[in-house]
């Protein structure tokens, strides 16, 4: 399958002329979804001195991609242990959980399974094998090394039926992963939201769009620009360090400083959910997981396949799986993919062949479309594994001024949010190895 990249850059019509500086922050964050915020809230405690501005171009935080997901707390097992997936997603998993108790934030450690048929049973072994070798991330308390960074245990297809009697007989066996869970995203949001507002030298502003991006003619830094609500003309801000968290829309952003030759392709991969009720489920109180398609043109890397998970209500939902979307050949709209979050019931009958693979007693009428979010993708379909990015790029040719872009930043990003904003405060700015 072929997908189109979309190269798109901000102010791509010209639309903005340079205007200079009214005001200075030494921080702008750019972006509001989870990431955004845990960035914000780590730059205002580890720089209670300086000044730091988030800005979010919809009128509340998490409107794109941190309110469409699953909600699921990873306990980081699907990536390649030296990958930057892999270390943030268990460390923030471990900053996620302990953030949850101390702040009253609604959460389960519900566990999972990951369930396999005969020729899948490498598969999950492989995952047991990685898992068993895991250490402890940077950062992690010296008494963590007492204990498995991530436990999990291999058991037999009864003993996966005995945890859930709903499962077909043809699942031989299964992953149990005590450490996964669920979260309320949005309270977590609200949480980050409430520190940064208490600090003073802080403020988050929404309603707020970034319209053009220029290195500093004066001091080190980049001139932002930003339109709030429907206004004509914007305003024009220095900011001494930039941090990129647009998630879909970070190499959009970044594509502005780079000349054509160099910008950053942008992939977008739509996973419907759907919600369920009906028979099959009755006894379900773990996340199961199928094993993910491997081998030739598969997307493993991409998709985990279509599992069932629980809300804190207990409610079940299907999803998400997994559609590549095409960019507009006439124009190079950045947002095109607003167009594909209205959930209809096309992707229905799919979901249902997939899901009753291991748990064969649903019924196909019990499938309601439910929600649809989009993935930033960096690679397109059958490009393998990406990893997180943490570009750099400086705003002059003395290394001043700089602009940290976090690009692809996709599952686990919501369990890694914490660990995530740490790594670019601690690690990448403040100077750490």
């Amino acid at each position: 399958m072929q997908v189109r990249g979309l190269f798109a850059a901000l102010n791509g019509n010209k639309r903005f002329n340079f205007k200079s500086a009214e005001y200075a922050v030494d921080h702008l964050v750019i972006g509001g979804g989870v990431v955004g915020l845990a960035v914000a809230q780590r730059l205002a405690q580890v720089f209670p001195g300086k000044s730091t501005y988030l800005v979010e171009r919809h009128g509340a935080a998490g409107e794109e991609t941190s309110s469409r997901n699953s909600e699921v707390i990873h306990a980081g097992l699907y990536y390649p242990p030296e990958s930057l997936k892999t270390r943030l997603c268990l460390r923030g998993r471990r900053l996620l959980y302990e953030r949850c108790k101390t702040h009253n934030i609604p959460h389960k450690r519900t566990g999972k399974l990951v369930v396999a048929r005969e020729q899948q049973l490498p598969y999950i072994r492989s995952l047991h094998e990685k898992a068993q070798k895991l250490t402890w991330p940077p950062h992690s308390h010296p008494g963590d090394a007492q204990s498995p960074v991530l436990p999990t245990r291999l058991i037999s297809g009864d003993e996966a039926r005995e945890l859930e009697p709903d499962l077909h007989e043809d699942i031989v066996a299964a992953l149990w992963s005590p450490e996964t869970g669920i979260v309320d995203s949005h309270t977590l949001m609200e949480s980050l939201e409430k520190d940064i507002m208490e600090t003073e030298s802080s403020e988050l502003v929404y309603s707020t769009r970034v319209v053009r991006v220029d290195p500093s003619r004066d001091e080190p830094g980049w001139v932002v620009q930003t339109v709030t609500g429907d206004a004509e003309e914007g305003d024009a801000l220095l900011a001494r360090t930039v941090i990129n968290c647009a998630g879909l829309s970070a190499p959009l952003i970044l594509n502005a400083i780079l000349p054509d030759s160099k910008r950053i392709p942008m992939f977008f991969a739509r996973g419907s959910y759907a919600s369920y009720r009906g028979p099959g489920v009755s006894h379900v109180s773990h996340l199961i997981y199928p094993c993910p398609a491997v081998g030739k043109d598969s997307h493993a890397f991409h998709s985990l396949g279509t599992h069932l998970t629980l809300d804190l209500q207990g409610k079940i939902r299907f999803g998400p799986d997994l559609d590549w979307l095409s960019p507009p050949e006439d124009h190079e709209d950045p947002d095109f993919w607003q167009r594909h979050l209205i959930p209809d019931d096309s992707r229905l009958a799919l979901m249902y062949e997939a899901v009753k693979e291991y748990l064969p007693g649903v019924s196909q009428g019990g499938f309601q479309p439910d929600y649809c979010g989009v993935r930033p993708k960096l690679v397109g379909p059958g490009g393998g594994f990406q990893d997180f990015v943490f570009r750099r790029d400086k705003a002059n040719g003395q290394g001043e001024g700089e602009m940290i872009s976090l690009l692809g930043v996709e599952s686990p990003g919501l369990t890694s949010s914490l660990a995530i904003a740490e790594y670019v405060v601690d690690d990448l700015m403040s100077g750490a190895t």
